[in-house]
C-alpha cells in the first residue's frame, strides 16, 4: 500500500508541476491528492481546474475533522468528515454562511412535519422519499459509531439538509463539487434542479418568459464565468436570470445576497399567500420593504411608473387568488372538520386531493406565473385550473361529504354553500343575466363579423 501511495503521489506531483506550478497545497492534502489521482482521478482533475486549487485550499482543508465529533473518521491514519458542511464553508465565506443559514432554503428540510411529508413517505413510501424529497430539501444525515454516513439519509446534498454537525444547508446544492464554478452556480439550470415541475415549475415559467427568452440569446455575452461580484449594470446588462432578481449585486444600488428571500414581498408556497414578516436577526425588514430591493434589480432595465404598475397588477392577482378561491378553499375543508364529514387524517378523503392540488399545484403554478411574467403559467397553469378545480372539484367532493356524513350536516352544508357562492365574484355559477348574455353575443358578433371581413 505504502509503495502504491508514493508511487500515484510521484505522479500527481509531476501532473501538477506540469499542469500549474503555481498550485500549493498543505502536505494533508497532498496525500490525498496522491491516493485520489487514481481512485477518483475525475475528481482531482476537477478541483484542480477549480478556484479552491489556486487558492492553496485542498481536500483535507474541507474534509478536516476533529476527533470525538459525531461524522469524524478515521481515514488512512487522518481524520476527516465524508460531509463538509455549511459550518465547514462558513469557515472561509462566513458572510455566504451567514446569510445562507438565515434563509428559507436552510430550513427546507422543515418540510417533514408537513402534508407534504404524508405524501412522500407515506401515501407513497420511505424510498420515493430518499430519492425524491430528501434530494432537494434535504435530509437529516445520520452516522455510525465510526462517523460513516448511511443510506438512505446519505447520500443527500438536498439545499435544507441537516448535517451531523448541527448546522443547517448544504453549498453544495448549488455550488457543485468540485470545481464549484461560478459560472455554473450562476446559470438558471442550477436553481431548477429543484425549482421544476407541477408545484413550483420556475425553470419552466423563466425560460419561456421575455427575461428567459432575452437570456438564453445572450448568456454568451454575459461573462457568467467572471471572478469575484457579478453585477447587474457594471460586468453585464443584457438580461436577468434567477441570480440576478434573488441575489445578484446592482451596480450603485444593492449588495449580493445568499438569502433568496431578500427581495420578496409575499410568500408564494402556502395555501394562502401571506407578506412576509420582518426578521430582525437577519437584518431583513417586512415584505414591503423587500420589495423596495426587487425594484432596485428592475430599476436597472426598466422605468418606474412601469415596475411600479407591474407590482400592483401582481398583487392584485395574489389577492385574487386568496380571496376568491385559496380562503374559501381552506374554509371549506375546515368547515367540513368541524362538522365531522372529513376526519383528521390527511389525504383519505377525495375532498382533500383536490385542496391540495388547488394549492400546492395549480395555486402556486399561477403565483409564479404571474410573479415572473409568463402568462399561460398565470393562466392556464395557473389560474384556470385553480377555478375548474374549485367550481367542479371541490365543492361537489365536499357536498357528497356532507351528505354521507348525515341530513342535518347535509341541511347546514347547502346553507353554507348557498352562503358562499352568493358572493360577487361566484355568482357566474348560476349562470349570467339575460343582459350579460346579449353583450357577450354582441362583442363577439362585432369582433368576427369584422375580421371575416378584412
Amino acid at each position: 500500500m505504502k509503495k502504491m501511495i508514493i508511487i500515484a503521489m510521484a505522479f500527481t506531483f509531476s501532473l501538477l508541476s506540469a499542469q500549474a506550478a503555481d498550485v500549493k497545497v498543505s502536505a494533508k492534502s497532498q496525500t490525498c491528492i496522491a491516493c485520489h489521482t487514481s481512485i477518483t482521478g475525475s475528481v482531482v482533475k476537477q478541483w484542480h481546474d477549480g478556484r479552491h486549487a489556486t487558492a492553496g485550499v485542498g481536500c483535507f482543508e474541507c474534509h478536516e475533522a476533529k476527533k470525538g465529533e459525531v461524522d469524524a473518521m478515521d481515514h488512512y491514519g487522518s481524520t476527516i468528515s465524508a460531509i463538509v458542511s455549511a459550518r465547514d464553508c462558513g469557515k472561509c465565506h462566513k458572510k455566504e454562511e451567514n446569510e445562507m443559514t438565515h434563509s428559507y432554503h436552510a430550513i427546507a428540510n422543515k418540510f417533514t412535519g408537513s402534508l407534504d411529508n404524508v405524501l412522500g413517505r407515506i401515501v407513497t413510501g420511505e424510498a420515493n422519499f430518499s430519492l425524491g424529497c430528501a434530494q432537494c430539501h434535504g435530509s437529516t444525515v445520520e452516522v455510525d459509531k465510526k462517523g460513516h454516513p448511511v443510506a438512505p439519509t446519505w447520500p443527500n446534498n438536498g439545499i435544507g439538509r441537516v448535517n451531523p454537525d448541527g448546522s443547517n444547508g448544504s453549498c453544495t446544492a448549488c455550488h457543485n463539487r468540485h470545481t464549484f464554478s461560478v459560472a455554473q452556480v450562476r446559470t438558471p439550470e442550477t436553481c431548477g434542479k429543484c425549482h421544476q415541475g407541477p408545484d413550483h415549475p420556475q425553470i419552466e415559467i423563466f425560460t419561456l418568459s421575455k427575461h428567459g427568452i432575452q437570456y438564453n440569446i445572450m448568456k454568451d455575452k454575459m461573462n457568467l464565468d467572471k471572478k469575484g461580484p457579478w453585477t447587474l449594470g457594471e460586468d453585464y446588462y443584457q438580461a436577468p436570470n434567477c441570480v440576478t432578481c434573488h441575489m445578484g449585486a446592482v451596480k450603485d444600488s444593492l449588495p449580493s445576497t445568499h438569502n433568496v428571500g431578500a427581495r420578496l414581498k409575499w410568500t408564494l408556497r402556502p395555501p394562502v399567500s401571506k407578506v412576509l414578516t420582518a426578521e430582525p436577526h437577519n437584518k431583513l425588514g417586512d415584505g414591503f420593504e423587500r420589495r423596495k430591493d426587487m425594484k432596485k434589480v428592475c430599476a436597472s432595465c426598466h422605468a418606474t411608473p412601469w415596475t411600479n404598475q407591474f407590482f400592483t397588477m401582481f398583487d392584485q392577482y395574489v389577492n385574487l387568488y386568496n380571496d376568491k378561491f385559496a380562503k374559501p378553499a381552506k374554509g371549506i375543508i375546515g368547515w367540513l372538520k368541524k362538522n365531522g364529514a372529513i376526519d383528521a387524517s390527511p389525504f383519505n378523503e377525495q375532498v382533500e386531493w383536490d385542496f391540495w392540488h388547488l394549492w400546492h399545484h395549480e395555486g402556486r403554478r399561477g403565483r409564479h406565473g404571474a410573479a415572473m411574467q409568463s402568462p399561460d403559467f398565470a393562466h392556464w397553469h395557473g389560474i384556470y385550473e385553480v377555478a375548474y378545480n374549485f367550481y367542479f372539484h371541490l365543492i361537489p367532493h365536499a357536498e357528497k361529504a356532507a351528505k354521507e356524513k348525515s341530513p342535518a350536516v347535509y341541511k347546514a352544508w347547502k346553507v353554507y354553500k348557498k352562503n358562499l357562492l352568493a358572493k360577487k365574484e361566484h355568482k357566474w355559477i348560476y349562470g349570467l343575466s339575460k343582459k350579460d348574455r346579449e353583450n357577450i353575443a354582441k362583442f363577439y358578433k362585432d369582433r368576427y363579423d369584422k375580421e371575416a371581413h378584412k
